[in-house]
């Protein structure tokens, strides 16, 4: 597609996706189909189980289903336009769902990004105070927190389109990219965008490394909590903070590569992009389900309880 006339309003952009290979491309689709496809069922399975398993009823589940619930929302607002890129030639994005997907994608990402924090808050409760726990983190507790989260991804998705809604474009519309991010949107602006860049780096990168370096040390304060004093159920302590450690570098790593920086163009940028956008959401779902004792054993049931009404009907 041709690229817009330097003197008119951009009403559209051209995503380069990927690659231009046909071939790569359509084994491009089976991969990132199948990993789509896995990142719904892992994580919609994730909140069937514990909206439906009385004994997941509890503070950390919660979290985690609202985090599972985030992960598929987020992974939903790029994957279908990657996958239709992949499978036709026609990559164009108009200008105003550029912004509707900007807008979603830092929504639930930011959101996810708190409630990634709620859970460090609640194995610190958990391992800290745990004759307290049930009485801290109660439901109310719970839901106001996770709306306190839900709002902050709001403010801070808000924020980020305001910056981008404020600058001409009225030359180039081609993204080197498979969606819309900010990142590479206000370079294509008709003005100097370097405040507008600290601004960005400001809002989500400064968010993104305060966030990561919050979560490392208040995982470091309950794993060294856990080594010297818990006693009873030990390694199914190390074993959660273990799994939430592995989900949060995954989450953290690939979006600090993104955000907190200037935004120069590096060849990685795409692969951490796809790491971000896909390959983390599915990985978070597996890690909940395959390295959680309960949450295993929950499945389980769950499964067995729906082909026993199959086999009745």
């Amino acid at each position: 597609m041709e690229q817009q006339n330097l003197t008119s309003t951009v009403t559209e952009f051209v995503l380069l996706g990927l690659t231009q290979s046909p071939e790569i491309q359509r084994c491009l689709f089976i991969i990132f189909f199948i990993v789509y496809l896995t990142t719904w069922v892992g994580n919609v399975t994730i909140i069937i189980t514990v909206i439906t398993e009385q004994q997941l009823h509890t503070p950390m589940y919660f979290l985690l289903a609202n985090l599972a619930f985030l992960d598929v929302s987020d992974s939903s607002v790029t994957a279908p336009k990657l996958l239709l890129g992949l499978l036709s030639q026609h990559r164009a994005i108009s200008f105003n769902e550029c912004i509707l997907q900007m807008f979603f994608f830092h929504f639930f990402a930011g959101a996810a990004i708190l409630v990634f924090v709620l859970m460090a808050v609640d194995r610190y409760v958990a391992i800290y105070k745990p004759l307290r726990y049930l009485n801290i983190m109660n439901q109310g507790v719970c839901v106001s927190l996770v709306a306190g989260a839900w709002m902050g991804g709001l403010a801070h998705s808000i924020v980020q389109i305001a910056l981008v809604l404020q600058l001409p474009f009225c030359g180039p519309n081609i993204l080197d990219n498979f969606y819309c991010d900010v990142p590479q949107v206000i370079k294509l602006a008709c003005t100097d965008t370097y405040l507008v860049e600290l601004l960005m780096v400001s809002n989500s990168g400064m968010l993104v490394i305060v966030m990561f370096i919050i979560l490392l040390i208040s995982y470091t304060i309950i794993l060294v909590k856990i080594k010297k004093h818990v006693t009873d159920g030990k390694r199914k302590a190390l074993s959660t903070c273990g799994t939430q450690i592995t989900v949060v570098c995954l989450q953290f790593i690939p979006s600090t590569f993104i955000y907190a920086r200037p935004f120069r163009k590096f060849p990685m940028d795409k692969l951490a992009s796809v790491f971000f956008t896909l390959i983390t959401p599915m990985m978070n779902a597996m890690i909940y389900t395959l390295k959680n004792a309960e949450m295993k054993k929950a499945i389980r049931k769950l499964m067995r309880r729906m082909l026993f009404s199959e086999r009745k009907l």
